[in-house]
């Protein structure tokens, strides 16, 4: 054999690694461990009988399980050494791990005590998504017994994501591994891909964690899931969870994670939504843990932002708000973050600007809030240009979804973006609103509030809220029909605050009429002194007028007139084409 030739044979060679328990083993021992690695499988069989024995007798001698990973060319790649209980996994990366493909390694491991598959392998099969795992017991004249195997399956919902063989003896194993396993990705990649065409979204699962769990919980996760649709995500189940004390390390603790991790799979998920925030640690920690993508009800909101911001001036103040709150994420940064590189949580910014070194990220950041205050002083000219014509100001606050956009049409003819889900217009809107008088008034949309809104977005999206402050009179919206509308007028009344805005005359519209229990909406009303109306039927559109002109100064009436009313419009429609001035409805007032 030539040169050329004996260095392709010697490139063939795969080196295996030996690892693990060591520790007391003799020599003889490790030099049998080592040559573990000419034991080749023929690519047709899972386990050949002599690596089955090899493994049984150094088994039976060391009082240790003995685990070899093995590649699809039937080379050993690994050797493991563990206790009589456990084999430790070593970290080998994500080598060609998909959602339709599997790890191309598969474990095989004696059983000390007992026989079987334990939980334990089969959540390293499903979070490292092996070709299989299988275990040798022990028979009593330490050669291999009885084979235990089992492979994953396509997700299907309720069912666990892996199938168990019956135990067979080496000899009797009839099961043809490569057939088997291309087919197995063939069908979880028609599954996945079915899934997908169907859906036209990625799976998710809602997990909330909390240290009193009950009725709030319930409904904290109740709103998460309209966020997560909003934003596009299918979710397929949500998960409850009550600690006393939260982990530290992976919110949940880890037992639970890989649990999570088990049932995503089995659903077909590959996000992972929690209602809480995360830490940046906590966050890198699930994500190598479970291998999916982690978002936290703050990174959700921000992505559904991202989604939703039409104007140049939403899309910065969006990009700013994601930044600062990635910053902290940049230190705990890894292959994880590829993770991120589309989708749901992949907007905005995008993984090759998260990607930048911090010192690149604050100059990204101090960028945009350059341009931020730039649009914020031209919006600050077309607010003195108002003040000038004299027309007051009427501002819609309220929770996301209460249906300001709607008021807003419905009032002034406008054809702003509406739908039924949250956040459907973040971009502020302006038109002129004129009553049966005569007297003109300028009605401004503005973005909803939600429980714990990100701090980050709220300092990002101050200068849009700054047209709050000039306002002669906030317009607070409330959904009649949600069980929900008392909290949610108390969030917005303490995020009015934290804004400074608490001394502005506030009217509070309970709209939604047509949908909401009347005797729920009659006490709603003598607590909050509000006007029952339904944007969508037009009903109590009129006394609601009526009071907000009665409200309104009369200071602001006197230059009030149509001659200026051009200068009234604001912002650009919700999809950042120009628009004509909506004519103005007019509504008897009696």
């Amino acid at each position: 054999m030539g040169a050329g030739a004996g260095r392709r044979a010697l490139a063939r060679v795969v080196i295996a690694h030996l690892s693990g328990n060591l520790t007391g083993l003799k020599p003889n021992q490790l030099r049998r461990l080592e040559r573990l690695d000419r034991r080749r499988v023929p690519t047709t069989r899972v386990l050949s009988p002599e690596l089955a024995n090899g493994l049984a007798e150094l088994s039976t001698e060391t009082g240790r399980q003995v685990g070899v990973l093995v590649d699809r060319t039937g080379a050993v790649r690994h050797v493991i050494v563990g206790t009589a209980h456990s084999t430790p996994i070593p970290d080998f990366g994500r080598v060609r791990a998909g959602r339709s493909r599997f790890r191309g390694l598969r474990l095989v491991h004696t059983r000390v005590e007992g026989a079987g598959l334990s939980r334990e392998d089969l959540t390293d099969l499903a979070l490292l998504r092996l070709d299989l795992v299988a275990t040798v017991a022990l028979a009593d004249d330490g050669r291999a017994g009885p084979v235990s195997v089992a492979h994953l399956v396509p997700p299907d919902d309720g069912h666990e994501p892996w199938r168990i063989l019956p135990p067979k003896l080496v000899h009797d194993l009839d099961l043809p591994f490569d057939d088997t396993i291309r087919a197995l990705e063939e069908e979880f990649d028609r599954k996945l891909g079915a899934i997908g065409v169907e859906q036209g979204a990625e799976r998710a699962m809602l997990v909330s964690v909390t240290r009193h769990g009950g009725e709030e919980a319930r409904h904290s996760i109740d709103e998460l899931e309209r966020i997560a649709a909003s934003a596009g995500l299918v979710v397929v189940e949500r998960i409850l969870q009550r600690r006393d004390k939260l982990d530290a390390h992976t919110f949940m603790g880890r037992g639970r994670a890989e649990d999570v991790a088990i049932r995503a799979l089995g659903n077909g998920a590959t996000v992972l939504v929690f209602d809480q925030d995360l830490s940046p640690s906590q966050s890198k920690a699930l994500s190598d843990l479970t291998q999916l993508k982690i978002l936290d009800r703050t990174g959700l909101i921000l992505d559904l932002f991202a989604q939703r911001a039409r104007s140049r001036d939403g899309r910065l103040q969006v990009e700013l708000a994601q930044l600062r709150y990635r910053m902290p994420h940049l230190k705990a940064r890894d292959d994880s973050l590829s993770r991120l590189s589309g989708g749901i949580g992949g907007r905005g910014p995008g993984e090759t600007r998260l990607e930048e070194d911090r010192r690149k990220a604050r100059d990204r950041i101090a960028r945009l809030e350059r341009e931020v205050e730039v649009l914020a002083g031209q919006r600050a000219g077309r607010r003195a240009r108002r003040e000038r014509t004299g027309i007051p100001v009427v501002a819609l606050v309220g929770y996301t979804n209460a249906g300001k956009s709607s008021l807003l049409n419905a009032l002034t003819k406008a054809k702003v973006f509406t739908q039924d889900r949250l956040f459907a217009t973040l971009d502020p809107t302006s038109r002129k609103l004129r009553f049966a008088s005569g007297r003109l008034a300028l009605l401004t949309d503005t973005v909803g509030f939600i429980r714990d809104l990100p701090p980050d977005l709220v300092a990002a999206f101050r200068a849009t809220l700054e047209e709050l402050s000039e306002a002669d009179l906030l317009l607070h919206v409330v959904d009649g029909s949600s069980p929900r509308a008392s909290a949610q007028i108390e969030i917005v009344d303490g995020t009015l605050r934290e804004l400074g805005l608490s001394e502005l005359q506030v009217i509070v519209a309970l709209n939604k009429c047509d949908a909401a229990d009347r005797d729920a909406l009659s006490a709603l009303q003598r607590d909050t002194s509000g006007v029952i109306l339904s944007a969508h039927t037009g009903e109590g559109l009129g006394a609601l007028l009526a009071t907000i002109e009665r409200l309104l100064p009369l200071r602001r009436w006197e230059s009030n007139g149509a001659g200026d009313a051009g200068a009234a419009d604001d912002e650009a429609p919700a999809d950042g084409a120009a628009e004509s001035e909506a004519e103005p409805i007019d509504l008897e007032v009696r």
